[in-house]
């Protein structure tokens, strides 16, 4: 039969994987892992991040290795890297799953090209989202490109059945007889962490205990952040130890449990939606190649400041605003932090401090466990009002009225922050703040807030009026 070449990227697993089957139809398959620099540099950035590619890719050879085969791991140049192990292997063809971002669609496009020219079929293959891109715009009406608003996009998403690849036993692997180098360690990205089980099955497993648990209060878990009963599953999701289709193919199904309350329904489709917005941003970035521009073309020419003397503060977790603390301590403690939280403390961010967003998402992107920077832009995006979300204006969270909303009794401020975890009261104000300076808590005192809210929102609403109002044809 023939041989065809199948490269890993961020799909590490080989249940309801659409690339792989792809590669199946066109012969035995040889599973092969390359590391560039690009990845290096990348996976370098974040210690949990490389600690978790890690440990997905020894899974993913220990899978492979129960079926008979095993990864073929390269470092180098991914397309001589591919040519080199085709000519070896007499692979006739090259599959993987196409990159979002625009360094890596166009790193994509090239190496295509770079394939096809040396004679082999090259197939790129949707895998991360749970819809294709194409299928959601197949049945636009005005025959554009993808869909630059969510709404109109969830309606069509929701209408759509995922696709199903859910026979790794029925790929026929290639016997080969080439050398690998060995599985990527966590020391070669410069860190020591353990990624701890993060294979498919655990994915798998973590996903199932979500829905028949947590995921039926996830209506309340969403904007709870004390409530620690989210899905979690942001960075197998991006690592591509689950499949988002596998996720809401599951979901769909658990919702039409008759024995469920409306309640839980409600959670489950609320679930639903948030896998949606994750595809969202994928289509979007796929038609137009969203990346460090914004969205809006009206807001390209809107300046952010690039630094501020409260800026290390919000980096630290000390701008005395204490749920914007309490989030930044848990993505540094965690590498992840409560999906609500991230938008108040990234609203500080842009709005309250008036910073450029790609700071803030480079500055997450050290922490972060996740590696999806496409969903990462659209999400930055859309906090600081230049991208995808339709809002006449900004969205600019009240930190303090929100912890009095989401937090009341203070058990994730307290959680979170050492200096406030016997306190009583977390106003930021000097006033109510008088008890926690007390020296009957001993330890470092928590800092007074770094901005006045109220003034920095309405200095920069009346910015924006104003940019909004020059720019007007």
């Amino acid at each position: 039969m023939p041989v065809s070449i199948y490269r890993f990227t961020r799909d590490l697993r080989l249940d309801d994987q659409w690339g792989l089957t792809s590669a199946a139809d066109v012969g035995e398959v040889l599973p092969v892992l390359v590391i560039d620099h690009s990845a290096t540099q990348r996976l370098s950035r974040s210690p949990r991040r490389a600690a978790f590619f890690c440990a997905a890719v020894r899974a993913l050879d220990a899978s492979l290795r129960e079926r008979g085969s095993r990864l073929i791991v390269r470092r180098g140049p991914v397309g001589g890297t591919l040519r080199s192990i085709a000519r070896a292997s007499g692979a006739v063809a090259v599959t993987w799953s196409a990159r979002y971002d625009v360094p890596g669609a166009s790193g994509d496009a090239a190496l295509q090209s770079e394939l096809e020219e040396a004679g082999l079929r090259a197939t790129l293959v949707h895998d991360a989202p749970a819809i294709p891109p194409e299928e959601t715009n197949a049945t636009r009406s005005d025959g554009g490109d993808g869909y630059r608003a969510f709404v109109p996009y969830f309606e069509r998403w929701r209408e759509l059945t995922p696709h199903v690849y859910e026979a790794p036993l029925l790929v026929r692997f290639a016997a080969s007889d080439l050398q690998s180098e060995a599985l990527p360690r966590a020391q070669e990205f410069g860190t020591t962490e353990c990624g701890g089980d993060v294979s498919s099955s655990a994915a798998s497993a973590q996903l199932e205990t979500f829905l028949n648990g947590p995921g039926l209060q996830y209506a309340i878990a969403a904007n709870v952040p004390a409530d620690d009963s989210t899905s979690h599953l942001s960075a197998h999701l991006s690592f591509g130890t689950v499949a988002a289709r596998t996720a809401m193919r599951r979901t769909q199904e658990r919702a039409r449990d008759p024995f469920l309350l409306v309640e839980e329904r409600a959670s489950l489709r609320l679930f639903l939606r948030s896998l949606a917005m994750r595809d969202f941003f994928l289509q979007l970035a796929w038609y137009h190649r969203v990346d460090d521009e914004p969205l809006q073309e009206k807001m390209r020419g809107f300046r952010f400041a690039k630094s501020h003397p409260a800026l290390d503060a919000w980096r630290a977790g000390e701008t005395g605003y204490p749920l914007v603390d309490a989030g930044i301590r848990q993505l540094h403690a965690t590498g992840w932090m409560h999906p609500h939280i991230r938008a108040v403390a990234a609203s500080f961010l842009c709005f309250d401090l008036g910073m450029d967003w790609r700071v803030g998402r480079e500055e997450w992107a050290r922490y972060a466990t996740d590696d999806d920077a496409v969903i990462s832009t659209g999400n930055w995006q859309w906090i600081a009002g230049v991208g995808a979300d339709m809002a006449q204006y900004p969205r600019i969270y009240n930190p303090e009225k929100q912890r009095r909303h989401f937090d009341p009794h203070g058990a994730y401020v307290r959680q979170w922050i050492e200096e406030l975890s016997h306190a009583t009261t977390f106003e930021a104000s000097k006033a109510s703040r008088a008890q926690i300076e007390l020296p009957l808590f001993a330890g470092p005192a928590y800092p007074l807030p770094v901005v006045d809210h109220d003034v920095e929102a309405r200095a920069f609403l009346t910015r924006y009026r104003e940019f909004l109002a020059k720019t007007k044809p």
